[in-house]
């Protein structure tokens, strides 16, 4: 079975390009793909607030219900921008377009990296929460969690490289029963709280937890910022809908915002349902413990079907958050490439229509920070949510200039921008005050989770974000480059380098590879120079002995013999191969041609061909040097 044969029966067959459009997704299965991250945040949101109000006792953990209540309305806010962002840029690219229209090159790549970091930690964290999930209900799998981990990710990798549509049908189940087990406890534990249907009380538990701090003034303020800051990991995920518009049925952008619109309902509803249930129930969080929605599902159903049912889908969705990343990294990685910001095969699609490239790179990036963390997401977490709120924070000032830029025109008046097409709307004034005032609150979000998290990891996020920006400008300056070099604006005939009429041929032996390379040199040149480096004068003898055994194979062939008392014979090859450009030939092109072995096995390439390769390499210094490639099949050694 060849590689080729592999490939297919892992991945299966190559889709044509024309299928691209039966490919994309429904409502259903796109909310299950890109929605995965900001529902599976609901198994920790309600928690991350009430980690840190606790340390002033059970006494401050009501506030946690109108500080989640104040993130519902951020999250809506949010939802609502990036409405506006689908709308407005049907084509996807999320915050990095809507930035690069209205904000400039810069803040664009900016969010750009900032994004691309927070995916690459939405799939680290959320495998790594995943794998804590399991090893929790077995700890004897503890001291392989690394290797689930890299399981996992491979799992996911090898199905998203079979296509986005599959994908979206196998990650689907574990999403929507996860939504449905969750819901059904929030109703019953709302019919229980409420008393319908003779349904027993909603169990209260009074265990005091005393204060391990007293705070006041600014001090006080400042924690519950940082608490509604450690809410916000409820809005992960969110700006997934927008990068991926391109990914849904026709008509797309309509679809992507119905999408979007499900997507906040689902997510708000299940996020303040557990935060009211469990302040109701006076629940408490315990570190390295029994989770929150642990703890209220236990309550409200009992070890029962539900209880475990809950259970064994939120490992699953922690699991498959991942999958958001998967969507979103590649995608808007080809934006990127397509920009010129990003290696250009980012942008190529594979044999199922995916961007495969974009996919590998992300399973390997993550896969690597999942070794260096051990699969340890609470060493990971002071890295996460940065990229997004500040993705959220350009997005939504992006968008504000827009809305400035819709002020000024007219009714019925359009206008081209770089990236879309504008008309005046109603309601410009309000849509842009929402914006600028989701732009504040993430910001600050932003800052907070930056100035608090940054001694315990958030420094590295700070570095590695304006790094990215500094090699997307890199790479852009060298695509410009290359650009120009390779103009045809000003180009004229003249400009064009001669070719001579010269063909050198290294050799080390006369075997039939050589001879070859030779019959193919007469045919393109009449000065045609065997080259052959002797390092003794057995060497020197061999070849003057074998050359002669062939005179109308090597009639009119000169055999250039160089006596080199060194081992290194690539170094008096390469003099001699820059003599003739230099000062036989200068300012013209001269051709070398190299016989190359080509055996059939896979494995035996190694041990062919080396010494060519170094050669190659160092000839492609020379900027008037013509490399040509001539084949000897080698058969299989069965």
């Amino acid at each position: 079975m060849n590689i080729v044969e592999i490939k297919q029966t892992l991945i299966g067959k190559p889709f044509p390009t024309s299928r691209e459009i039966h490919e994309r997704l429904d409502k259903i299965r796109a909310l299950a793909i890109f929605a995965s991250d900001p529902i599976s945040s609901n198994a920790y949101a309600t928690e991350a607030i009430m980690s840190v109000l606790i340390v002033l006792g059970s006494g401050a953990l009501p506030m946690t219900l109108p500080l989640a209540t104040a993130v519902a309305i951020l999250v809506l806010m949010v939802v609502f921008s990036y409405i506006q962002t689908i709308l407005h840029y049907p084509d996807g690219g999320g915050a990095y377009t809507v930035a690069k229209d209205n904000l400039g090159k810069y803040p664009s790549l900016l969010a750009g990296a900032a994004l691309l970091t927070d995916y690459v930690l939405t799939v680290s964290v959320s495998i790594s929460a995943g794998v804590r999930a399991v090893t929790s209900a077995v700890p004897q799998l503890f001291e392989y969690r690394v290797i689930i981990a890299l399981l996992a990710i491979g799992f996911i990798t090898w199905i998203n490289l079979r296509g986005v549509r599959e994908s979206g049908t196998i990650f689907a189940l574990p999403t929507y029963a996860f939504v449905g087990g969750v819901m059904l406890t929030i109703i019953i534990g709302l019919m229980r709280y409420l008393g319908w249907l003779g349904a027993a009380p909603l169990p209260v538990f009074d265990e005091a937890v005393p204060a391990t701090t007293s705070l006041a003034g600014f001090a006080y303020v400042w924690l519950l910022l940082r608490a509604f800051a450690g809410g916000c990991t409820a809005l992960t995920g969110i700006e997934a809908i927008s990068n991926g518009v391109k990914a849904f049925q026709p008509p797309e952008a309509k679809n992507a915002a119905k999408t979007m619109v499900v997507m906040g309902i689902m997510a708000m509803s299940l996020f303040m349902g557990i935060t009211f249930l469990s302040t109701h129930m006076h629940l408490t969080p315990i570190e390295h413990g029994e989770s929150i929605l642990s703890q209220m599902t236990r309550q409200i159903s009992g070890r029962s079907i539900l209880y475990f049912w809950v259970q064994t889908f939120t490992a699953l969705i922690l699991f498959l958050a991942a999958n958001t990343g998967y969507q979103d990294f590649p995608r808007l990685s080809s934006f990127l490439a397509k920009d010129g910001f990003m290696p250009r095969w980012m942008q190529n699609r594979g044999d199922r229509l995916v961007y495969s490239s974009g996919i590998l790179v992300l399973a390997a990036v993550a896969s690597l920070i999942v070794i260096i963390f051990q699969a340890n997401e609470i060493a990971m977490l002071p890295l996460y949510a940065l990229g997004v709120m500040l993705s959220f924070t350009l997005s939504q000032i992006g968008m504000s200039r827009l809305m400035r830029k819709i002020s000024h025109l007219k009714p019925g008046e359009t206008v081209n921008t770089s990236v879309t097409t504008i008309h005046y709307e109603r309601g410009w004034r309000w849509k842009k005050t929402v914006n600028i005032a989701g732009a504040i609150i993430t910001g600050l979000v932003f800052i907070i989770l930056m100035a608090t998290k940054f001694i315990d990891g958030a420094w590295i996020i700070a570095l590695a974000i304006p790094a990215l920006v500094f090699t997307f400008a890199k790479i852009n300056t060298h695509y410009q480059v290359v650009a120009q070099t390779l103009s045809t604006r000003d180009f004229s005939e003249e400009h064009l380098v001669d070719v001579a009429n010269v063909v050198i041929i290294p050799i080390a032996d006369v075997h039939q590879g050589t001879l070859r390379a030779i019959q193919y040199a007469r045919r393109i040149a009449t000065d045609v120079r065997a080259v052959c480096i002797a390092t003794s004068p057995e060497v020197r003898e061999r070849i003057e002995r074998r050359w002669a055994r062939f005179p109308r194979l090597t009639e009119g062939i000169d055999l250039v013999i160089i006596d080199y008392d060194y081992r290194d014979i690539l170094t008096p090859l390469v003099d001699y191969i820059k003599t003739v450009n230099e000062k036989e030939f200068p300012g013209w092109l001269i051709t070398v041609v190299i016989p190359e072995f080509i055996p059939v096995e896979r494995y035996a390439q190694i041990l062919h061909n080396q010494t060519a390769n170094i050669l190659r390499r160092r000839l492609r210094s020379t900027e008037e040097v013509i490399i040509i490639d001539v084949p000897y099949h080698i058969p299989s050694s069965d």
